[in-house]
């Protein structure tokens, strides 16, 4: 049996992560452009309709895009109350397009096991920003990994279909 160095080892990247890079990438750029991520995911889906050497969007990125959207202010609420002498805007765009992406999943996605979340947030920040964003990142989560359970709960039950009162 061949073994392989550590140093040729490589992560094979999966549809999700592929996703949720692409969630980032209009995020990030929704943001700089100044217009509303929901118009510029439309935009992408129709280009990728249009012309076919442009990649389809990805389902889990129209989840995840529009999940941050439609959450918003309570994602960034939730990652600034965990900055510690920082703002949410001094943040590199990047880290901030990553880490709503994982909040968002660590309070909707009951399909994606929290380490799963962080853990690839981590990797989004290793391969699109600097050198310390992914133990910052890391960090927040941490603490935010922490409270996840409350919030999905608390959702699901404002989900969860009332019985009936006798008649």
């Amino acid at each position: 049996m061949t073994r392989v160095p550590e140093d040729k080892k490589f992560k094979k990247l999966g549809a999700r992560h592929k996703a949720r890079r692409r969630a980032v990438d209009l995020l990030f750029e929704a943001e700089a452009r100044d217009i509303d991520v929901a118009d510029l995911l439309g935009e992408r889906v129709e280009l990728a309709r249009d012309d076919q050497a442009v990649a389809p969007v990805h389902a889990y990125t129209h989840t995840l895009v529009e999940g941050v959207a439609d959450d918003l202010d309570r994602v960034d609420g939730t990652i600034e109350s965990y900055l510690q002498d920082w703002t949410l805007e001094r943040l590199p765009a990047v880290d901030r397009a990553i880490l709503r992406i994982a909040v968002w999943e660590l309070f909707h996605a009951n399909d994606v096991p929290p380490v799963v979340a962080v853990d690839e947030a981590v990797e989004l920040a290793k391969e699109l920003s600097t050198d310390d964003s992914p133990s910052f990142i890391n960090g927040v989560l941490g603490q935010v990994v922490l409270v996840a359970p409350q919030v999905r709960a608390a959702a699901a039950a404002t989900r969860a279909p009332r019985p009936e009162p006798d008649a």
